[in-house]
């Protein structure tokens, strides 16, 4: 037989039908809305519970490298303070060992070796000033602080973890020993007399190769902390572009499911209108 559809006023269902249609489509337009004004794909876990695990993890190591940037250019300029200061006192080294040379000889008065040992004893007064008040936020680097033989060691960290891989003791690799008059022997040198001036010559010219060798690991661990730098920031680079892609909204899809969502919110609102118009067909039944 023929199947009828019984006309009924106490349950809409269509009504309801639209009504759950209009909800859907506004939780999915509100969805949209704050991918848009976020920029970001995965609002909640319930979104991508996979995505947004790997995503926080990429975003944790990003931030986590981008500190070690920090910690590295933090260490460069600690390195960079102390070469300067050591690059003083080098030079003062070469003056007093031009002192000496000038005293050494016999040719010059007792007046002008006056002189000169007055400007030695000044440059040495100064080299010690040097070596005891260069420092990096409350950290000496010439008094001894930095040598391997050092209490305490400094060291940088700048990878994922804690592994020595990811870390550089900056006391091992440029071992700074005390730099001032006392330790390098020049408090004992004197060029008020010729033979004094040979001697305190031969001396500053040891003190001088000591320097170079200080300088040279300086040199090399600063060209190793830069090399360690490039390599965290395109590290960090590359891990934030890894959770960009990941986490980001593509603004063109979401455009386009804005477009598609709105109209679907319309579209279903007016058909809760519609449907509430058929329990009035009841009414043409009335004699």
């Amino acid at each position: 037989g023929i199947r009828t559809m019984a006309l009924r006023i106490f349950n809409n269902l269509n009504s309801y039908a639209a009504q759950r249609q209009l909800a859907q489509n506004n939780n999915r337009l509100s969805q949209v809305f704050a991918r848009i004004s976020s920029g970001i794909r995965i609002q909640k876990s319930s979104d991508d519970s996979a995505s947004l695990q790997t995503s926080e993890y990429l975003k944790t190591d990003a931030r986590t490298l981008r500190q070690g940037v920090r910690n590295l250019n933090e260490g460069i300029s600690m390195l960079n303070i102390a070469e300067g200061g050591i690059q003083e006192e080098s030079a003062i080294i070469i003056r007093m060992r031009e002192l000496s040379t000038q005293s050494a000889t016999g040719t010059i008065g007792a007046t002008d070796r006056q002189a000169s040992s007055l400007e030695f004893n000044a440059m040495r007064s100064e080299l010690d000033r040097i070596a005891k008040s260069t420092e990096y936020n409350g950290i000496k680097l010439l008094n001894g602080a930095l040598s391997s033989s050092a209490s305490e060691h400094v060291s940088l960290q700048f990878g994922l973890d804690s592994k020595e891989l990811n870390r550089v003791n900056i006391n091992r690799v440029v071992n700074v020993t005390s730099l001032s008059a006392q330790d390098l022997g020049l408090n004992s040198l004197s060029i008020a007399s010729q033979n004094g001036a040979a001697k305190a010559a031969t001396e500053l010219e040891i003190v001088l190769d000591k320097f170079t060798e200080i300088r040279g690991r300086l040199g090399s661990t600063q060209n190793r902390l830069n090399r360690s730098l490039n390599n965290t920031l395109t590290a960090a680079e590359n891990l934030t572009a890894a959770e960009g892609a990941m986490n980001g909204a593509d603004m063109a899809i979401e455009f386009a499911r804005l477009t598609k969502q709105q109209i679907l919110v319309q579209t279903s609102a007016a058909m809760i209108g519609q449907s509430n118009l058929f329990p009035q067909g009841a009414i043409q039944l009335l004699p």
